[in-house]
């Protein structure tokens, strides 16, 4: 269990907003103090790997913590929205689909970002959107393809290496191996081989960080993504696989900007909170309490 609480000024917030992202490997909860015409206050941010737990006890604890740890009551949120899997989150108000809340989420971290790689457990997903956060065009891997999240914690897992070290290994790589499959199962047969002839593990990260650079470079070539891309999802943190990207796009001669920020992770639960406050303040004006999620 992980979360962050940021000190409040005050006690009596406008609006609190709660978004929770439900992945297939954690769950991302966030809580925002919004007022109209000013920047979103960030309450506290909560991440909770799964791991085979009860998927709704994961979301209910981590939300019951996350409102403890601000001194908050479930009445005080104004909008639970939810995003990803989030059917199994109770008492939620609406969900928006995961492309619009990452959109909104790294506007929100990125104000100058126009493009967003999303790379979660099982795919990554590239979308381009405008300055208000609206999805223009977009594209997915397939969920079989090696380049997602949970087929780089296999290889760490059979390397013998904890998942927040693979980043640092692959940078300080000198002769790359690069795994060709794009099947998962494939590529991992590649890894062991590779293991087997003495390949070093920080030349084996390299080599699956730029093959995953490689298909991302693909996917953000056929939305014609320009200026900053934000990375998001789960992989976000992971500085050898954003340095991959940069150096794949350099050799292409992309004029792209790779990013990341320190909460890429909770795109998605910022973006659902963000647009769950924007969602009540219309309805209010409307003089409705009733909606479809």
């Amino acid at each position: 269990m992980a979360g962050t609480t940021i000190p409040r000024q005050d006690t009596t917030p406008d609006l609190i907003t709660a978004g929770v992202d439900v992945g297939s490997s954690s769950v991302k909860i966030a809580l925002l103090r919004t007022r109209e015409n000013t920047d979103p206050e960030v309450l506290a941010l909560r991440c909770d790997h799964i791991r085979r737990r009860n998927l709704r006890k994961v979301i209910s604890e981590g939300y019951e913590v996350a409102l403890e740890e601000t001194g908050l009551r479930p009445e005080d949120v104004a909008y639970l929205a939810s995003t990803g899997d989030g059917e199994l989150v109770e008492r939620r108000r609406g969900h928006f689909y995961g492309m619009t809340t990452h959109a909104r989420g790294a506007i929100y971290l990125a104000p100058e970002a126009r493009a967003v790689l999303d790379v979660g457990a099982l795919h990554a997903r590239a979308m381009v959107m405008d300055q208000r956060s609206r999805v223009l065009r977009y594209r997915m891997t397939s969920q079989c393809a090696s380049g997602s999240g949970q087929f780089l914690e296999n290889v760490a897992r059979y390397l013998g290496i904890p998942l927040e070290e693979v980043g640092p290994l692959s940078c300080r790589a000198s002769h790359p191996q690069v795994v060709s499959s794009i099947c998962a199962v494939l590529a991992e047969t590649d890894v062991i081989n590779m293991v087997s002839r003495g390949i070093s593990t920080a030349d084996i990260l390299k080599g699956i960080h730029l093959s995953m650079a490689g298909r991302y470079a693909k996917l953000l070539r056929a939305i014609e993504a320009e200026g900053v891309v934000l990375i998001t999802g789960g992989l976000s943190a992971d500085s050898g696989l954003a340095q991959a990207l940069k150096e794949k796009l350099a050799e292409e001669g992309s004029t792209m900007r790779i990013q990341t920020h320190p909460r890429s992770i909770y795109a998605g639960a910022l973006g659902a909170a963000l647009w769950g406050g924007y969602r009540h303040r219309l309805l209010a004006r409307r003089g409705g309490s009733h909606e479809h999620s």
